[in-house]
């Protein structure tokens, strides 16, 4: 059976029919992207990802990555298809031209991304970490810098890292301890250690380039005193040749329990007192830097997600098309009834109608935050831009940490609808429930967003965002109430998102209150209820969509799709979103158990 990735037509349908980014054609900077060439650009994707990095998949999980002297080498296939990615200058999809991009919208890179993440996502962590790395470049380097780094970046000639992480200093980075000393022709001497580098060091090109946080000597404690730093593994001479070897030095590789593919090193910097770094940006706004750049960073962590849960959504469909078990309920007892494809039996279309609805809504909001940005990068209006902008910003916890923990719970589905043959690696659901389950963890654990969505978000612009995001649903449940068959779900969802309102509005004076850890006790609930909320919104656009095209009369190719999403609508709006008013209830509570009880309370040492 044939592993598959995304459904083209879903792809096409949030693209055009949901967010109409071919419109964006209009403006100059967006001139030559038109339907056709997005289509173009989507189908070349799509053809890349299923001939030359979907192979990759199982094989590199298979061999991992190889430790040896200092040295990792990835898996051998790995090679082939990055020259091929490179080749066709996919990294820098939305960059401009002038260093390798393509200058593409947002929203396509993201469907073309939809893809390649599908086939592999551990291998595009190389490629995908590389662009985080040049943006970083691009947004603080100096000109120098930028001549110097950036189109051998974004052209993918080498690739770039992030060092953050430290054996003490995970999610708490102010207590990092790698110090940058300054040197008398104004570069600095970096000392430290950095843990769980993704793709910090590797076989596939000549330079890897690390945006390194540390501490320049004398500077504050705390976050507020930690520097961003450009430290190539070979430095870079002056015109653009490498240099010597940099003193950075991977010391081990990890063994995961998923995305064997990439490598995840610890490294050392400055161990013979021989590495250089040049600072970018300000000093002691490194953290700055990068919250800059986290919108992106969690914006693919979400995508990570989504791409193995469609993967999965669609390799159990197909499944339980073709698996022979059991007869038909009707027909138990009829002793000479036949054995019937498993997806007749009603708890596998459960199972199959659940997955469908999540991976479905998950696009629509992911390709919908992609395009709040390209919205803004062709408005011309001030305040325009400042609302879509907090909109976005409300919504990456919701798009990094509810998409994540759904994605890798329908990943689990996946393994189930197929039974025992999903617990083997023979078939697929394995390691894509493996490889998605890091994705709640790094760029901030799923608990971290909780408490970004509660604590920073919902605050905002003393909370114009969050109104702002509540007049867009307003809309879509008008819409819907003028269409019969939407009526009772955009009923619901209205009931959904005023109880939400009100929960919003509890936990947040609950913060500023004496209870504040009750408060945040009950974070990751909120941002479960807000997520299906959102994504309830979601399906609900999509069904106002299919029912206008239903009614005008759809071509029959389209009908059953559209069909599909009105289902999706009722089973969410029936079936999950009376469970979400349950959560709701259950936050206005705001039980104490969890903070109140004792270390010892929990059980043995």
């Amino acid at each position: 059976m044939a592993q598959v990735i995304a459904d083209r037509r879903d792809v096409d349908f949030v693209l055009h029919e949901q967010l109409n980014i071919g419109s964006l054609g209009k403006h100059e900077m967006y001139a030559e992207f038109n339907k056709k060439t997005i289509d173009l650009i989507v189908s070349e994707a799509r053809n890349l990802a299923i001939k030359e990095i979907l192979p990759t998949f199982k094989e590199g999980d298979e061999q991992g990555c190889r430790f040896e002297n200092g040295q990792v080498s990835v898996p051998e296939s790995f090679k082939r298809a990055y020259a091929l990615f490179i080749e066709g200058e996919w990294l820098a999809m939305t960059e401009d031209p002038e260093y390798g991009g393509q200058g593409m919208p947002r929203t396509v890179a993201l469907a073309a991304s939809d893809y390649f993440n599908g086939a592999n996502y551990a291998f595009m962590m190389y490629p995908g970490l590389t662009h985080g790395a040049a943006l970083l470049v691009e947004a603080f380097g100096t000109e120098r810098q930028k001549k110097l780094f950036l189109k051998n970046m974004f052209t993918g000639k080498w690739t770039g890292t992030m060092l953050l992480t430290e054996p003490e200093a995970g999610s708490d980075v102010g207590n990092l301890t790698t110090t940058a000393k300054k040197n008398a022709d104004g570069t600095y001497s970096i000392t430290g250690a950095k843990i769980f580098i993704s793709a910090g060091e590797h076989d596939m090109v000549e330079n890897i380039v690390h945006p390194v946080l540390a501490r320049i000597e004398g500077a504050p404690a705390g976050t507020k005193g930690i520097s961003l730093f450009l430290v190539p593994k070979y430095r870079v001479n002056e015109d653009g040749s490498l240099g010597e070897f940099n003193d950075v030095v991977c010391t081990g590789i990890e063994h995961k329990m998923g995305i064997n593919g990439n490598a995840t090193c610890s490294l050392t910097l400055g161990g013979k007192g021989n590495c250089i770094g040049e600072l970018l940006g300000e000093e002691n706004k490194g953290m700055r830097a990068m919250f800059l750049m986290m919108n992106e960073a969690r914006l693919l962590v979400g995508l990570q997600g989504l791409s193995c849960a469609s993967a999965s959504y669609l390799n159990a469909l197909n499944y339980a098309r073709e698996r022979i078990q059991g007869k038909n309920l009707l027909q138990m007892m009829n002793p000479d009834a036949p054995s019937v494809p498993i997806i007749q039996h009603p708890d596998v279309r459960r199972m199959l109608i659940s997955m469908k609805a999540y991976v479905e809504g998950m696009r629509s909001l992911l390709y919908y935050a992609a395009s709040l940005t390209d919205r803004m990068t062709v408005s011309a209006d001030k305040d325009e831009k400042a609302r879509l902008q907090g909109m976005l910003d409300l919504l990456i916890p919701v798009c990094k940490g509810y998409v994540t923990d759904r994605a890798f719970d329908i990943c689990s589905t996946g393994v189930q609808v197929y039974g025992g043959y999903g617990f083997i690696k023979e078939y697929p659901q394995e390691q894509l429930l493996r490889d998605s389950r890091i994705t709640l963890i790094y760029e901030g654990t799923n608990g971290i967003q909780a408490m970004d969505l509660l604590g920073r978000k919902l605050g905002m612009n003393k909370g114009k965002p969050i109104m702002d995001l509540m007049g867009e649903i307003q809309q879509t449940i008008a819409q819907a109430k003028a269409i019969d068959s939407l009526k009772e779900f955009a009923s619901r969802l209205e009931k959904a998102l005023n109880r939400l309102g009100e929960v919003a509005m509890h936990l947040g004076a609950t913060a500023m209150s004496p209870k504040v850890m009750n408060a945040f006790a009950f974070a990751h609930p909120f941002m479960e209820a807000s997520g299906d909320v959102i994504l309830t919104w979601m399906l609900l656009w999509r069904g106002v969509i299919a029912a206008k095209a239903l009614e005008k009369g759809s071509k029959k190719k389209d009908q059953a799709f559209y069909e599909g999403q009105l289902k999706s609508i009722q089973y969410f709006s029936q079936a999950v979103l009376p469970i979400t008013m349950g959560k709701m209830d259950a936050i206005m509570v705001t039980s104490s158990a969890a903070v109140d009880i004792s270390e010892d309370a929990f059980g043995a040492k």
